[in-house]
């Protein structure tokens, strides 16, 4: 639970121009803390993945800013709300953390806000979906830059409504990220033409979910939307997969399904699963060379997520270059002034609320004989504007022009 040191702060040798000899940061260091589920059921996906990539981005960032070293720490907020506050508190107060990152679940990530609201000191989440975050919560010292649950329900519904896919009916977790995922999924089928055939809500970490399968099956909608994270949602596709959805010419679309997911899960299981996702690591050269350098130091391909971690810390760092302090709020003016158009995002900008909006792709799950190589798991369908995804800033976040 206790921060540690993970990477040595490192500096460069290089004599100081003028504008780097008169720049300031606050204790002649640059800290970034990753807060993250380290041993829980979102360890893969976010985790030690999401410590290495932040670890990459300083090294290639050349782990100074300013001629001031850079270094990273981690913590394990284990998936509760009072201990990430606890370390985030601690982190800002006592380890003097610049910029705290990651911090799967909502719940988690909406208390380490507020701390990071009262200490004046930044926050970019790349695991928590809650759209509160940048609507009625949102925060001048934080951001949101990988997906909210408007994006990836508003995606994934809209696009699947448009090829057919116009009767649904929801397998959603029985809390509020599962209950949001359906509200907006649910609305965007209705608004689009298509009909709700009705919906299930599973208690979280169910262990037996063959009934609930079994209602989305008996009711014949073209598609079953699958409204939660892991693990129900993992042993709904599988048990799905099982009870022969996909054979009997139902769909499955999973409003929250990472690749890692689909790794665990295995391709005779997922295939023909639809989903929305930010960031694939085979759809292009760019994202190709920098998910094969994450790969030979964690054995396995990036989540949107842990690409997320270190599309945000290299933001993060060229922005303090840019403002030449480390002041949060100059910084965060510098990291809007600049489109994020890196291999991570494509079309980036980042709102005036704290929301990172950029392009997102709907893809399915390939079958075993269409995959070619390890890790080839996706077909892209089409690629989601950001500011339909995303659509526009709440009127409830007060830094909103009005």
């Amino acid at each position: 639970m206790f921060a540690r040191p993970l990477a040595a702060a490192m500096m460069t040798a290089a004599l100081l121009s003028p504008s780097v000899a008169s720049a300031q940061v606050s204790d002649d260091v640059v800290k970034i803390g990753v807060l993250t589920d380290m041993n829980g059921p979102a360890s893969t996906p976010t985790g030690q993945g999401s410590v290495t990539a932040a670890q990459m981005a300083v090294e290639d960032f050349g782990g100074s800013v300013l001629g001031k070293p850079v270094s990273v720490i981690a913590g394990d907020h284990q998936l509760k709300p009072d201990i990430g506050a606890s370390l985030a508190r601690r982190w800002y107060d006592v380890e003097q953390v610049d910029l705290i990152v990651d911090v799967p679940v909502s719940a988690v990530g909406l208390a380490v806000q507020n701390i990071a609201n009262e200490k004046k000191r930044m926050f970019i989440t790349q695991s928590t979906g809650a759209a509160d975050f940048h609507g009625k919560f949102c925060s001048p010292y934080a951001m949101q830059w990988v997906f909210d649950t408007r994006a990836l329900a508003v995606g994934t519904a809209q696009e699947v409504v448009k090829r057919g896919g116009d009767s649904w009916f929801f397998i959603t977790d029985d809390y509020a990220f599962g209950k949001s995922l359906e509200k907006d999924a649910a609305a965007v089928v209705t608004k689009t033409g298509g009909k709700v055939l009705g919906s299930v809500s599973p208690p979280f970490a169910t262990p037996d979910l063959s009934s609930f399968v079994l209602q989305a099956q008996a009711s014949k909608a073209k598609i079953i939307g699958i409204a939660g994270g892991p693990p129900n949602n993992i042993n709904e596709i599988k048990t799905g997969a099982e009870f022969g959805v996909f054979k009997g010419g139902q769909q499955m679309a999973a409003l929250l399904a990472l690749i890692t997911d689909i790794h665990s899960l295995g391709l005779p299981a997922a295939q023909g699963l639809l989903l929305t996702t930010s960031f694939y690591w085979d759809m292009d050269d760019k994202t190709r060379e920098w998910s094969k350098r994450y790969f030979a130091k964690m054995n396995r391909m990036p989540t949107m997520w842990q690409a997320g971690v270190y599309s945000a810390v290299t933001h993060y760092l060229q922005g303090i270059k840019d403002a030449g302090t480390d002041e949060p709020l100059k910084v965060a003016a510098k990291m809007r002034e600049k489109p994020i158009d890196d291999f991570f995002a494509r079309n980036g900008k980042l709102r005036e609320d704290g929301l990172m909006v950029h392009d997102l792709m709907l893809v399915q799950v390939k079958s075993p004989e269409e995959s070619k190589y390890p890790w080839d798991y996706y077909k892209i369908l089409t690629k989601i504007s950001g500011d339909d995804a995303f659509g526009p800033p709440d009127p409830a976040c007060p830094l909103v022009k009005k």
